[in-house]
């Protein structure tokens, strides 16, 4: 009778305490789920393995890597007056928009975006070119002023943190202040550049290394004016895209020696004044710059650099890993690629999410971020004459001058991947990139990120997150889109899901380390019910 009641118990206790899925988040490719809940009536549960599914992703919670510090686009002055107008025109579908966009609240029907870029002056894509300081030979930036920006640009800013606290603002410069002293202008035309550009205008040009305490001030005291508002940033870049100048917008070549001697001075200055925790990042160009600049850069001043940013329009993600094994203790962030209108929107996300929002992260990216937050259906207002966009750029949202709005593909992918990584609890950690492989006969069917999110209490169970794209979409040249039947194998459990084409991202819940490994007399278990975790008790 003892062992009849310890086999009720064992049977009893078993299948509540293991883990079990409750939340899918979907995408697919017909839009038939547009980022959409699927809580299933009934929990899919980890069970003893059997035979493996045509797929089957194994995750691995003993490696893990790089926190995912979150997912946005850049506030642009274009981003930041549509939104601001779409506030005017419409508040509630603003407030509406931002919810969507940026609410952190577990289990919302929101994206949890959380990490915005924003340009220090003017971009290609503000109504103007301007800067912080039009005052010529102003050497001690006397006259700076924050508010040479659209007023706009910090309102919508402070709005979006009022919607998420776990706001982080990176800021950087499209290009050095344009003006020139006078004793440069004087010799302008023999040997000596403009005060900080040798173009003498903030399209084009590159800076002068005799430069840099001058622009390494004007950058502090950017930092300073956003904190002025309320918004001390995250992390600021030296230069936005340091190997491209081109006459038609603000841009600037910057050498790698230049740019590690700004970033050496800024450092020295931030740590000195109350900055000491606000990141300074490298780089910020294309993923082909990885030998020629991102990693001289470092070498040349680790001490200043906590990573280097990435953008997409030259070179392929992998060139993301000679900076990992170059610099394995520094930080790697994607913060630029750019929608482009007229695109296929299937195709748009199967390429974002095997290079950006899965793909990148796989490489050590703590970031995954768009270009424009914001545009309207032409792909404006952007600056005059400026010819960076071609055939136009697509914003994360698209703003109509009539109040309504729309989400564009960009947002789809991003959502996805920010599901699995947003703190499971107010205040709590986000998440973490962990181990996992994928195996079967349809193994290249599916792309895969694996996440590992850490809660407040040390008592509840980590949230382990899965991302997956199914691009299996093709048969001998024709369309053919097919479901892939997977396993999930965990800790010597398994799951079965069929993935449908497009993008899912599912969670389950699970006690730090296994339960066997443990010597405990007890144990503090939660099961998911209904996406509520219920604690529960029982005794070895």
């Amino acid at each position: 009778m003892h062992s009849s009641c310890l086999s009720f118990l064992l049977l009893f206790v078993g299948p509540v305490a293991s883990q079990q899925i409750w939340d899918i988040w979907q995408t697919t490719w017909d839009r038939s789920g547009l980022f959409t809940s699927l809580a299933p009536s009934t929990p899919i549960n980890f069970v003893s393995p059997g035979a493996i599914g045509s797929a089957d992703i194994v995750v691995d919670d003993s490696s893990v890597f790089q926190t995912v510090y979150g997912f946005g686009g850049s506030l642009t002055d274009s981003a930041a007056e549509l939104l601001n107008n779409l506030k005017t025109t419409n508040s509630n579908n603003y407030w509406a928009l931002l919810d969507y966009l940026f609410s952190p609240t577990d289990g919302a029907n929101a994206a949890g975006l959380n990490y915005i870029r924003v340009p220090l002056g003017a971009s290609d894509f503000s109504a103007s070119v301007y800067n912080y300081d039009e005052t010529s030979g102003d050497t001690s930036f006397n006259n700076f002023n924050i508010n040479a920006a659209p007023s706009y640009v910090f309102s919508v800013l402070q709005d979006i943190k009022s919607v998420n606290s776990y706001l982080k603002i990176h800021v950087l410069p499209w290009s050095p202040v344009r003006f020139l002293s006078f004793e440069a202008t004087l010799v302008l035309t023999l040997v000596k550049p403009g005060w900080m550009k040798t173009s003498g205008s903030m399209d084009g040009g590159s800076l002068s290394s005799n430069e840099v305490t001058f622009y390494a001030t004007y950058l502090f005291k950017s930092l300073q004016g956003f904190q002025s508002k309320g918004l001390t940033p995250y992390a600021i870049s030296i230069q936005n895209e340091p190997q491209n100048s081109d006459t038609t917008y603000p841009s600037c070549t910057m050498s790698v020696a230049v740019e590690a001697q700004i970033g050496m001075a800024l450092r020295s200055m931030m740590n000195n004044n109350g900055f000491g925790a606000v990141k300074i990042i490298g780089f910020d160009h294309n993923w082909s710059g990885v030998s020629t600049y991102a990693i001289p850069l470092l070498q040349a001043a680790p001490n200043s650099f906590a990573g280097v940013a990435f953008h997409c329009y030259e070179g392929t993600v992998s060139e993301q890993a000679a900076f990992q094994t170059a610099f394995p203790n520094k930080e790697i962030y994607f913060t630029e690629c750019t929608g482009s209108l007229g695109s296929d929107w299937w195709s748009d996300i199967k390429w974002y999410m095997d290079n950006i929002f899965i793909g990148a992260l796989s490489y050590g990216a703590s970031t995954g971020l768009m270009w424009n937050l914001a545009l309207d259906g032409n792909g404006n207002p952007f600056l005059p004459g400026s010819d960076s966009c071609g055939g136009g750029c697509r914003g994360i949202v698209q703003i109509n001058s009539d109040g309504t709005y729309s989400v564009n593909q960009e947002f789809y992918s991003m959502a996805q991947a920010s599901k699995a990584i947003i703190p499971k609890d107010v205040g709590g950690p986000f998440g973490q990139r962990i181990g996992v492989t994928i195996g079967g006969e349809l193994s290249w069917a599916l792309i895969v990120g694996a996440y590992v999110t850490g809660r407040v209490n040390p008592t509840d169970w980590l949230r382990y997150s899965i991302v997956v794209l199914n691009w299996d979409d093709t048969n001998n040249g024709s369309w053919d889109p097919v479901a892939v039947p997977t396993t999930i194998e965990f800790r010597g459990m398994q799951a079965s899901y069929t993935f449908p084409v497009g993008v899912t991202t599912l969670w389950w819940f699970a006690p730090e380390t296994s339960l066997n490994s443990t010597n405990a007399e007890s144990y503090a278990l939660y099961s998911e019910t209904d996406g509520k975790q219920q604690p529960l008790h029982f005794f070895q």
